[in-house]
């Protein structure tokens, strides 16, 4: 299975710059996830793997296949990248029977007939679709759809599989299915796979690797653990949400808060003025502290319970699985855990 390389690779259009002078490396076998928000470069970054978009310049390879390079004037057709692509709509023949969908690839290429049948036939067991061959797209569900889109994407056996988006138009429950069913693939058939998305659980929850993107450029990348406790900038701690910020002045490796009234070790920083990352799971209410909060705010979400905590100018919101027995405008004693904080120089 190839490794994928993208050296300088830009996309412009006039003066708009879609991914500008990006580079990126996704290992042999990976599951790495292009995460960032509309508008970002991670779609069209996908389509020029694919060779489905041709950048304005750079270079791709796919293994030790040069598949795009603007210098050498080498562009291969998306047809002959041993890439599948998952799309967002599906992109069914609504014309088609679940079986000639699925067999639309192996027809063009005029495999035998009877190969057709036995590699369809054990796609269609391998996505779970086993007895739908003859059902049409308007007669399956969203998430049955779904699955004719991946075996007809892995039935040419592709040493590629990208994904944009593809379950952005599922409802929650069969999301989680189709994540998993993804997930579970990716292992089994040890592709690499490429997914495209703006969900930030499903990013972090299906991917070995992350991604950041922001304005074309990749501002972030890391194991999913990496990115969401280590942020590089505040960018990316935001693009995450569920943080706090305090500022204060670091002096000898010792990080003074002003809004709180304590002090954080600090050893590898110099001095100057910095603000503390905290995510919202380090505050412990009902905990022996050195300041008290306000319960401004209760949320039922079912399964778990979203509190809104305030001190002075300062808001925490915190997911519990339990419902609390606390009431909106309850002081509580709390503690922070400074431990897994993360400093930006304001200097």
């Amino acid at each position: 299975m190839p490794e994928i390389v993208l050296s300088h690779v830009t996309k412009r259009w006039d003066k708009f710059y879609a991914v500008d002078d990006l580079n990126l490396v996704i290992e042999d076998n990976a599951f790495v996830t292009l995460l960032g928000p509309s508008g970002c470069g991670k779609t069209t970054t996908l389509r020029m793997i694919a060779g489905l978009e041709t950048p304005t310049s750079g270079r791709i390879t796919i293994g030790d296949r040069v598949v795009f390079d603007s210098e050498k004037g080498i562009n291969i057709p998306a047809n002959k990248r041993k890439v599948g692509f998952l799309f967002q709509n599906y992109a069914l023949f609504p014309h088609m029977t679940v079986f000639q969908n699925v067999a639309y690839g192996l027809t063009i290429k005029k495999v035998p007939k009877d190969e057709i049948r036995r590699r369809v036939t054990e796609m269609l067991s391998l996505v779970q679709l086993t007895g739908y061959e003859n059902r049409k797209p308007d007669a399956l569900s969203g998430g049955q759809k779904q699955r004719v889109a991946i075996a007809r994407a892995l039935i040419n056996n592709p040493k590629v599989l990208l994904l944009d988006e593809p379950f952005s138009a599922l409802d929650e429950n069969l999301r989680g299915e189709m994540r998993a069913l993804v997930t579970q693939l990716h292992r089994s058939l040890g592709m690499t796979t490429v997914l495209v998305t703006h969900d930030r659980a499903e990013a972090l929850s299906m991917a070995d690797r992350v991604a950041v993107m922001f304005g074309g450029q990749i501002a972030q990348t890391g194991t999913p653990q990496e990115v969401y406790d280590h942020p590089v900038n505040r960018r990316v701690a935001d693009y995450f949400g569920d943080c706090v910020y305090l500022s204060g002045q670091i002096s000898d490796h010792l990080f003074c808060c002003e809004q709180l009234p304590f002090a954080v070790p600090a050893p590898s920083l110099p001095d100057g003025r910095y603000e503390m990352m905290l995510r919202c799971s380090a505050l412990h209410p009902e905990q022996e502290g050195d300041f008290a909060v306000e319960v401004r705010d209760i949320q039922f979400q079912g399964a778990q319970t979203a509190v809104t905590f305030c001190h002075h100018s300062l808001t925490f919101q915190k997911t519990f699985e339990r419902r609390p027995d606390w009431k909106v405008g309850d002081r509580l004693s709390c503690k922070l855990d400074c431990s897994g904080a993360v400093f930006f120089s304001q200097d």
